[in-house]
């Protein structure tokens, strides 16, 4: 056969394909670019850590600082999901499945702590108990000139069980509204204790709640950079933000491959337990909803337990912001840059781009997962969700290096910041829109293109107008969370280009506290917008 020949044949079979069988093709490659896109910074990160001479990176592995910080990292997450747990399971028992008094209220309250980002409580809880805080100040003409260290581990532990727990709270309490209550009672006409038929009938049916909540409040801890910093306590993120900014990239590039490995032990616990949970939960749910407990005399002392919870949480960061605010710093004026509105606005600008950028890369990873068939349809959508659960500081780490190494006419620009935002939070947008995209029947688009309707025109017509609030939500979701993203932006922002969160971190490194009281308030101003969302989907099944 001639090459003539041959080029004909090819020609042929390609004419003889179904327009669908090109569009997925077309779609498969833009989802293939996007999932290869996002995947960049952890694989330079991969491959600096490679280029580490063998000698070097055993020197650096095997040294007793190393040990020291991975125990403080492990430490640090097995605490805060433990007392997450201990704090979010009970308060969902009690706004659920309890009379006790103003359970409304207090789900409302017990969801609220997120919207104070961490590090924002972090400064909030040093300038309320550190060694020259509020409470010191207080406490030193009683005579009491010493009082407990806020810093290190107890301090980290604190403020970040405080302001993930909810996380654990909102999952379990979600699980505990969908139980069915017969068996519940079917364990009751067997002399079963209520204790005993929650232990052994509706635990079970919780594990996977429980370990969802976990899941993201350990991802969550693993991630978070501002609050070990401020408490001065040695985890992986802070060391690798500091060994990034002093350019000893061989020294980060190696941690944040120990950090990947434990954010890689934590998914497969969590996949283990959330089997476990599946196999031995009761599958066959009705629609009837466990009898309320009656909490007798103990009533009314049960509502102390969300009160001491909310005090800490919500009442304490912004009191101590309004402090503050109607205090004056003159013997420290000059020390940062006064509060300027352009920082919002450039928090804003950044963040909107990256919600816009967001949502057009997750249309066509949406679109092939809910739509596509066989698994690798799903797997762009799945390695989306890396930078979701990397920490921000290995993504700043990877684009910081990239940047350097491969594109240097992007470094420093506003657009190696968005792209970081887009890594981070892409799967926030893909999840809204697939589940958009799942709701529209498939048969409506096949009826506009037996019309005539070219494909893009049918999907543009048809199939966007219904999965638009989707989108709209994905977008807002990536929007809030840029706004508070702290490692990645530190790390990318161009020179002399300030937000939100790098004036916040400014002042509280130069210890001008003042300053930072409108900014902060601003951004939990900013990050309650997300929690109407959630508490306006929130199901009060139990009349008060």
């Amino acid at each position: 056969m001639s090459v003539s020949d041959r080029i004909d044949a090819v020609s042929r079979r390609f004419k003889r394909r179904s327009p669908s069988d090109v569009q997925t093709l077309v779609l498969a490659l833009l989802a293939g670019s996007v999932a290869v896109a996002v995947l960049t910074p952890l694989l330079w990160v991969l491959n600096s850590a490679r280029s580490v001479p063998i000698d070097r990176f055993l020197e650096i592995l095997l040294r007793q600082t190393t040990f020291d910080i991975l125990l403080n990292t492990v430490v640090l997450v097995v605490a805060v999901t433990a007392l997450s747990i201990l704090i979010g399971v009970p308060l969902a028992v009690l706004t659920a499945q309890t009379d006790m008094p103003f359970r409304r209220l207090f789900t409302v309250l017990a969801a609220l702590p997120l919207v104070v980002p961490s590090y924002i409580g972090a400064f909030a809880f040093v300038s309320a108990f550190g060694p020259r805080g509020e409470l010191a100040t207080v406490l030193a003409p009683l005579g009491i000139e010493q009082i407990p260290s806020i810093y290190g581990l107890g301090g980290s532990v604190i403020v970040l069980t405080l302001f993930t727990y909810p996380y654990v709270f909102l999952t379990t309490r979600a699980s505990l509204l969908s139980i069915d209550g017969r068996s519940v009672e079917a364990a009751r006409t067997l002399n079963h204790t209520r204790l005993a038929a929650f232990r052994r009938v509706t635990l079970p049916q919780l594990k996977p709640g429980i370990a969802a909540g976990a899941l993201l409040v350990a991802l969550y801890t693993l991630s978070d950079f501002g609050t070990p910093a401020i408490m001065q306590f040695d985890v992986f993120t802070r060391i690798i933000y500091v060994r990034t900014t002093a350019r000893q990239v061989d020294i980060a590039s190696i941690f944040s491959i120990l950090l990947v490995g434990l954010t890689v032990v934590i998914l497969l616990a969590e996949s283990r337990i959330e089997r476990g949970g599946e196999t031995s939960a009761y599958v066959n749910r009705g629609t009837d909803r466990p009898g309320v407990v009656r909490l007798g005399r103990w009533r009314w002392m049960a509502t102390l337990f969300p009160l001491a919870i909310a005090a800490l949480a919500l009442a304490l960061p912004p009191a101590i912001l309004l402090t503050w605010l109607g205090r004056s710093t003159p013997e420290l004026a000059g020390a940062a840059v006064d509060f300027q509105w352009e920082f919002a606005w450039n928090s804003v600008l950044v963040s909107g781009l990256a919600a816009g950028v967001s949502v057009l890369a997750a249309l066509p990873l949406a679109y092939l997962s809910a739509r596509g068939e066989g698994r690798l349809a799903s797997l762009p959508e799945r390695a989306s969700y890396v930078g979701y659960a990397v920490p921000g500081v290995i993504v700043g780490f990877g684009l910081l290096s990239v940047a350097l190494n491969v594109t240097p006419f992007l470094y420093g620009s506003i657009a190696v910041l968005v792209f970081a935002y887009v890594v981070r939070f892409l799967p926030q947008a893909v999840g809204t829109t697939r589940s958009s995209i799942l709701q529209v029947d498939p048969q409506l688009l096949e009826a506009a293109r037996t019309l005539g309707k070219p494909p893009l025109a049918a999907f543009r017509k048809i199939v966007l107008p219904l999965v638009m609030p989707g989108i709209v939500a994905g977008a807002a979701l990536v929007f809030l969370t840029s706004m508070k993203e702290l490692a990645a932006t530190l790390l990318l922002r161009p020179f002399g280009f300030e937000t939100l969160v790098t004036y916040i971190w400014q002042v509280q490194e130069a210890a001008v506290y003042g300053q930072a009281a409108v900014p902060a308030l601003v951004l939990i101003g900013i990050s309650a917008l997300s929690m109407l969302v959630i508490l306006g989907r929130e199901r009060y099944d139990v009349k008060e």
